[in-house]
């Protein structure tokens, strides 16, 4: 992510106000809605609530009241398929000279919203249940920033756009801002029936309600960037068309059910997030990192989550590989930190990139984003035999491989660095890219050009993910090189970062090839990329689950004893659970089994306490405490796409999951099931154009893998 502690582009400003309670999250492509649990939307709480459209806030109030005061709330949630958020409220006693004229409880606000196609679509039903006639009224407050997303997460911008005049005609109001990218912008709200009285800040309904009557409201709020008009639907006809596109989406997935009640409900709410945070681009599906902070395509984030869900659902990885070739660096441009062959970072739109008041429109400062895409790529391959794509796709596998030999290695030592170009762009430019992520034992930063552990494991498996697509193509000599390439990687990292008397690999090497001899959870990564020796990776894995690194929730981004660790730090003690599926899948190809379960369990038993089962980008490192849950981050993306993935790929390692098109085989090796889990069914799992249902269940002493139906030309073979 780009959320580091330092200058003001990255650091997102927590104040009191912000996520100062549980909030409901909606999105659907380039939109996305926060709203409290009441369903409203506070323009002077210093949060982030609101509807944004293109990284910026089309709408910053929205605010719902019942003769002139809040209602009570009864319940509120997001639908188990992410749809739509469904608030019930009800009146507190109104009273009048001091006596009740409305008991408490008389009537019933049951609010239905959704995003579908840039626009917010509410249904308010209500209904009188006290046995008196009601009357009252109902009043909606809303307004318009149109602040981009940087200026909410706490940049402060020297100068701004223009409003625009307001209109408040009939059953409709519009509010408007032209930018300094001279784009105008527009929030058009359309009210049926329309209210009683309209202004450009205020709709009022005047109701009378007998015993058991009810009525109902829609308003629709349409974004409109450019000055192009929406088309708006009725609220049942945008339901309609969002519930048939997601049976779309949820028909590319496998079905997962087991005995466990919290472990089904964990489950479909990752793969509901996923279903939500996937926009469909003109170059296929791309997973989008997370709301609020990074609703947009991330390179690192989508080659991750892709990688995570693979197994499930080979059209997400198809589609973060076509984009990322797509918006590949040609050229050496020093203000995004790019050079030819990279892969990107991540792009903005919104008003503040258009200006270029950020770095971030499209910025390449990501040291593993071009790894990761080759890796990725060699792995679709084998999951799908596609190799019309990676012919299509080659020449710039072939550029990210020949950055990785001309730019990857800043100072010619034979390992991949980073050391940033753009002083307005990213400190640190791994995974954990927050200022204070990277430093030596003394609590010192470490000085560029900055060696991470897990890139140069990275490095290695891209180089043999190279030679093999290479080999696939006929490109022998190339392929050759490769592996010499990786070869000579993987001796040399073994001399260089093993740190005998830490049972770990040193977290980096800095510029001067000081080794940063820290405890981090980075050296997991090393596994996952197989680059380790055997005795070494369980040494690695006995370091990470040991008290100081293992919370009981998952390993710590840092461990407890350094001098920078912070349980509250982004990067500095908490527990990120992509990066601990990430281990935990590493564990596993080293038939460190047990292990990996230890981390998918902790990770489930801390889903058991999140909010909709919902997985956020990161809690809190503190030690599990019996009866307690665990502490949440203040800021945390929620949802968060590699987050939402990390429980399949977890779950994939348990099993020991392996999937070939070109040998049309499933394979499990050492099939184990996690404690938390006795059976499970995957029905609907697609190799090609054949499908597979298995039931596995957990014995004594192993695990079974039953072939429940088969179609279509593949195998399924068990390991033990």
């Amino acid at each position: 992510m780009d959320d580091s502690k330092g200058g003001d582009a990255h650091h997102v400003v927590a104040d009191a106000g912000l996520r100062n309670e549980r909030s409901r999250v909606l999105k659907h492509a380039d939109t996305f809605a926060v709203f409290d649990q009441h369903g409203d939307m506070h323009p002077a709480d210093g949060g982030e609530t609101g509807l944004y459209h293109d990284g910026t806030r089309f709408l910053s109030r929205f605010e719902f009241e019942v003769d002139g005061a809040r209602p009570f709330l009864l319940s509120s949630t997001v639908r188990d398929d992410n749809d739509q958020l469904v608030v019930a409220l009800t009146n507190p006693d109104f009273c009048r000279g001091g006596d009740v004229y409305l008991p408490m409880g008389s009537l019933h606000f049951a609010w239905r919203k959704l995003l579908w196609k840039g626009a917010m679509y509410q249904e308010l039903r209500v209904e009188n249940h006290g046995m008196i006639p009601a009357s009252f009224a109902v009043t909606l407050r809303f307004a318009a920033d149109f602040a981009d997303i940087y200026e909410v997460r706490g940049m402060r911008r020297r100068s701004r756009g223009q409003d625009m005049p307001p209109e408040a005609i009939g059953n409709r109001a519009v509010l408007g801002y032209r930018g300094l990218d001279g784009v105008p912008r527009r929030t058009v709200l359309r009210f049926a029936p329309g209210p009683a009285r309209l202004t450009p800040a205020c709709a009022a309904f005047d109701l009378s309600l007998k015993p058991g009557q009810a009525a109902t409201f829609s308003i629709a709020v349409a974004c409109e960037p450019g000055p192009a008009r929406r088309r708006v639907l009725t609220f049942d006809r945008a339901r309609t068309e969002l519930a048939a596109d997601i049976a779309a989406q949820t028909s590319l997935f496998p079905r997962l059910d087991t005995e466990n009640g919290q472990a089904n409900a964990l489950f479909r709410r990752g793969m509901a997030d996923l279903h939500m945070l996937t926009t469909t681009l003109p170059t296929g599906p791309y997973p989008y990192a997370g709301i609020p902070w990074f609703n947009t395509p991330f390179g690192r984030d989508g080659l991750i989550t892709a990688f995570e869900c693979l197994w499930m659902n080979p059209s997400l990885a198809r589609g973060v590989l076509a984009y990322l070739a797509q918006t590949q660096a040609t050229d050496v441009i020093p203000e995004q930190d790019a050079e030819p062959g990279k892969i990107l970072h991540e792009t903005r739109n919104g008003e503040m990139a258009a200006v270029k008041e950020m770095p971030f429109a499209s910025y390449y400062g990501s040291v593993d984003a071009t790894l990761l895409f080759v890796i990725l790529a060699e792995a679709y391959f084998e999951r799908t035999g596609e190799i019309g794509f990676i012919e299509e796709i080659w020449p710039n596998i072939e550029a990210a491989l020949d950055w990785v030999e001309r730019w990857g290695d800043c100072d010619g030592d034979g390992f991949i660095e980073y050391n940033p170009r753009n002083h307005g762009g990213l400190l640190h430019q791994g995974w954990k890219d927050s200022d204070d992520a990277i430093f030596h034992a003394d609590g010192a930063p470490a000085r560029g050009p900055i060696a991470l552990c897990e890139v140069q494991a990275y490095a290695y498996a891209a180089w043999l993910a190279g030679a093999r697509l290479a080999s696939l193509l006929g490109k022998t000599d190339l392929a050759g090189n490769l592996h010499a390439r990786a070869d000579q990687l993987k001796t040399r990292f073994e001399d260089v970062f093993w740190c005998d008397d830490l049972g770990t690999y040193a977290l980096a090497l800095d510029g001067q090839k000081r080794p940063c001899r820290v405890r981090a959870s980075n050296a997991g990564h090393v596994l996952l990329a197989r680059i380790a020796a055997p005795v070494r990776a369980a040494a690695v894995a006995r370091q990470l689950l040991r008290p100081e690194s293992f919370s009981g929730w998952g390993v710590r981004t840092l461990a407890v004893g350094e001098v920078r660790y912070n349980p509250m730090g982004y990067h500095t003690g908490s527990v990120w659970p992509h990066d601990n599926a990430l281990i935990a899948y590493g564990m596993a190809q080293y038939g460190l089994s047990a292990e990996s379960q230890r981390i998918f369990t902790g990770i489930f038993d801390a889903a058991t306490y999140c909010d909709l089962h919902r997985i956020p980008e990161l809690f809190c490192g503190f030690r599990r405490e019996p009866g307690e849950g665990p502490i949440r981050y203040p800021v945390a993306c929620s949802p968060q796409a590699w987050s939402a993935g990390a429980a399949f790929l977890m779950l994939q390692g348990c099993l020991g999951l392996a999937m070939s098109a070109p040998q049309r085989k499933i394979s499990f090796v050492r099939p184990a099931l996690p404690p938390f889990l006795k059976h499970l069914r995957i029905a609907n799992l697609r190799l090609g154009d054949a499908t597979a249902d298995l039931q596995i269940a957990r014995h004594r002493d192993a695990t079974s893998v039953h072939v429940v139906h088969l179609e279509g030309d593949v195998e399924v073979l068990v390991a033990p």
